[in-house]
C-alpha cells in the first residue's frame, strides 16, 4: 500500500469488551471457543477503552465514526462502562458525528439500559432466529432453557423507549427449511432491517481449535450448518415472501439490498460481497487486535492497542496480505457471470477444492447462484419501486 495514501480504504474496528463471555450458550456460536485463543482476559479496562477510543478517532478521515459493540454479550459489562465510553468519545471526537451500534441477545435489557440507549440514540442489533421453536432450538441459556421469551421482553422494552433496533438472524439447519414462516415471524416484530447470516462452521478433526480455518482440509461441518442447496432455497423463499407481503421499500433485507446495489454499480453493503477484506478488524477485551471477527486465531493477531499503533497494525503488511487474499480466486469464480455480486464470498467459507485448479472456492456458491438467478431478472423493478 502506498505511503502517500495510507487511508485509501476505510478503517473499522469492532469492539469485544467482554470477549467471548455470554449469558447464553448457543450451540452454533463461532465465538465461544475464543477464550481458548485469547485466554481468560478480564473485561475491557478503562485504560484499553481510552487508548482505543483516542487512536480510533484520530485515525478516521471521515466526518462520521461508528463504534460497534459486540460479544459474547456486551451487556455483561455495567452501564457505567458505556457511559464512560460516551464521555471518551466526546473528549476525543473533535466535533465528528459519532454513532454507536450495540449487538445483543436482548435478554439483559433493563429499563435503565433502554433509557440510556434512547437518550444516546444508539442503534441496537437484536439476535433472534424466527419463531419460538426455531429460536429455542439452538439459542439456549446456560441451564439449557430457551431464550425466546426473554428476547421478546427485551424487544418490548426497546419499543417502549423508542430505541431503534434491527434484526440479526442466523440461518441454520433448524430454520433453513421454512423461509416463509421465518420471514413472517421476523416481519411481525416490526423491525425495518433484517440481516440473515448463514451458519457455516467446521470442527477440526486434527487437534487445535474447535472451529477450523479454511485451510484445514480434514475439518467437518457442524450439525447446525446449512447446505448450499438449502441456502439457495431459503433465499429464494424469503425473496418470494418479501414481495408477496408488499414489503419492497418497507422492509430492508441486507443481502437483497447489497446485491441490488452491486448490480446497479454501487458499493457492497456486506463485507463478504466486497472485493477486498482487511478494513474491518476486531479488538478483544485485553487490547489484542485481530484481522477479522471470524479470524481470531493466533496467526491473525496484529498486535495490542496498549503497545502498538492502531494505524500501524491496520495498515501493516500482515493485514494487507490478508486483504489481498479475497481476490485470490479460482478459475471457476473468475469466469462466473456473478463475480461482481459475490467476489468469492467470505474467506472463511472458501474450503471447497476447485476441480479446475485446486484452489479453494466458496462452499455456498450453488446457493448464491440460485438466488442471483431469481433476483436479477426482477432487479430493475425492485430498484424502481
Amino acid at each position: 500500500m502506498s505511503a502517500i495514501a495510507p487511508f485509501a480504504r476505510p478503517l473499522y474496528v469492532m469492539l469485544k469488551p467482554v470477549g467471548s463471555r455470554c449469558n447464553l450458550a448457543c450451540t452454533y456460536c463461532y465465538y465461544r471457543e475464543k477464550a481458548e485463543v485469547c485466554g481468560a482476559a478480564p473485561l475491557m479496562s478503562e485504560a484499553v477503552l481510552e487508548r482505543f477510543t483516542r487512536e480510533y478517532l484520530t485515525a478516521q478521515t471521515q466526518p462520521e465514526v461508528v463504534f460497534t459493540w459486540h460479544g459474547g454479550e456486551p451487556l455483561l459489562l455495567p452501564l457505567d462502562f458505556y457511559r464512560h465510553a460516551v464521555a471518551l468519545q466526546r473528549r476525543y471526537g473533535a466535533g465528528r458525528r459519532i454513532e454507536n451500534v450495540l449487538q445483543t441477545n436482548a435478554t439483559l435489557l433493563t429499563e435503565a439500559w433502554c433509557e440510556f440507549l434512547a437518550e444516546q440514540r444508539w442503534l441496537v442489533g437484536v439476535s433472534i432466529d424466527g419463531t419460538p421453536e426455531m429460536h429455542d432450538r439452538y439459542r439456549r441459556d446456560l441451564r439449557g432453557g430457551g431464550s425466546w421469551r426473554s428476547v421478546m421482553a427485551g424487544i418490548e422494552r426497546l419499543n417502549r423507549y423508542g430505541v431503534a433496533w434491527n434484526v440479526m438472524a442466523t440461518v441454520n439447519a433448524g430454520n433453513v427449511g421454512a423461509p416463509r414462516e421465518f420471514y413472517r415471524a421476523l416481519r411481525s416484530l416490526g423491525a425495518p432491517f433484517i440481516q440473515f447470516t448463514p451458519i457455516v462452521e467446521r470442527r477440526s478433526t486434527c487437534g487445535g481449535h474447535r472451529l477450523a480455518q479454511p485451510a484445514d482440509t480434514a475439518a467437518t461441518l457442524t450439525a447446525e450448518s446449512v447446505t448450499p442447496e438449502a441456502w439457495g432455497d431459503f433465499l429464494c423463499g424469503v425473496l418470494d415472501e418479501w414481495r408477496r407481503q408488499g414489503d419492497v421499500g418497507r422492509v430492508f433485507i441486507q443481502l437483497i439490498e447489497s446485491t441490488l446495489s452491486l448490480w446497479a454499480g454501487g458499493p457492497a453493503g456486506l463485507c463478504s460481497q466486497g472485493t477486498h477484506c482487511g478494513h474491518a478488524a476486531v479488538l478483544e477485551a485485553n487490547g489484542d487486535l485481530y484481522a477479522c471477527d471470524h479470524f481470531v486465531f493466533p496467526e491473525h493477531r496484529l498486535g495490542n492497542i496498549m503497545t502498538d499503533s492502531l494505524v500501524a497494525m491496520m495498515y501493516s503488511q500482515q493485514q494487507c496480505d490478508f486483504a489481498a487474499r479475497k481476490m485470490a480466486l479460482p478459475h471457476t469464480c473468475r469466469a462466473c457471470r456473478y463475480l461482481r455480486l459475490c467476489h468469492g464470498d467470505c474467506l472463511r467459507t472458501r474450503f471447497v477444492t476447485c476441480p479446475d485448479d485446486g484452489a479453494p472456492q466458496p462452499y455456498l456458491c450453488a446457493g448464491y447462484r440460485q438466488f442471483f438467478d431469481k433476483l436479477l431478472p426482477i432487479a430493475s423493478s425492485l430498484i424502481a419501486h
